[in-house]
């Protein structure tokens, strides 16, 4: 997994607060997390939304934008995905299935994919990581790292140890 990185804020959620939806990023910059595996690399750039959280409620929610680039010399496909979603408690929630938002995108060289999901958690802070399970031109099946990424409500009060 490489450093975090600024970047200015991902176009899709650019494109999402200029159609309607408010707020959707409340800096013009956002954290990015970042992996490499086989020349496939995975960027996640995650954001609180306060317009989608109730925290009297216990209700906290965050979009997350991952973009998907094929820097290797072979096509490959994701089939599917395999979420670890860890909140404040420790409780462990494990997602699978078949690919991303309805697809399993082909990725010839130099190809991207980027699409947006979002994850709910009952405490201000979590994290999660995973992998996506994908599949060569040749037919041989393969796992890359989604870099684990940190899941944090901006106004909680930290405590260092």
């Amino acid at each position: 997994m490489r450093p975090l990185h600024l970047r200015p804020e991902p176009d899709s959620l650019a494109a999402a607060r200029d159609a309607g939806a408010e707020s959707l990023l409340d800096r013009s910059w956002a954290v990015m997390y970042q992996a490499v595996t086989r020349e496939i690399e995975v960027t996640v750039t995650p954001q609180y939304l306060a317009e989608r959280s109730a925290p009297d409620r216990g209700e906290y929610f965050w979009a997350y934008t991952i973009d998907i680039t094929n820097r290797g010399s072979e096509t490959v496909q994701l089939r599917t995905r395999h979420w670890r979603i860890t909140d404040a408690n420790g409780r462990l929630q494990e997602v699978r299935g078949a690919g991303v938002v309805g697809k399993q995108p082909v990725l010839k060289p130099g190809d991207s994919f980027e699409y947006t999901s979002g994850v709910p958690l009952p405490t201000p802070s979590g994290f999660m990581t995973g992998t996506y399970g994908m599949v060569s031109a040749k037919g041989e099946p393969f796992d890359i790292e989604i870099p684990t990424f940190s899941l944090d409500e901006p106004d909680q009060r930290r405590t260092i140890n």
